[in-house]
């Protein structure tokens, strides 16, 4: 059963987390985690998206946990976001 915070149920259809904390965590926190490791649907809403346009060699979680000025960084021949660094 869910509560007011939105714990008692996952709000994902597809998660890397353990059933017992994806229960436990409020709904909001739950929604921040990046979709690669615990799909909830909310990537785009949180801003929690992948910046590469090519393939890219960081693991796709990270890719999304990261803060896109920080996503940019990262050398092309690694992580190519056409910001040519």
């Amino acid at each position: 059963m869910q509560n007011e915070k939105g714990q008692g149920v996952s709000h994902a259809t597809d998660s890397q987390l353990p059933g017992k904390v994806q229960e436990k965590v409020p709904a909001g926190i739950e929604k921040q985690v990046p979709d690669a490791l615990h799909d909830t649907g909310s990537n785009q809403e949180t801003g929690k998206v992948s910046h590469a346009i090519g393939e890219s060699k960081v693991p796709q979680a990270i890719q999304e946990g990261l803060p896109e000025k920080v996503e940019r960084m990262v050398p092309e021949s690694i992580h190519p976001t056409g910001d040519g660094k």
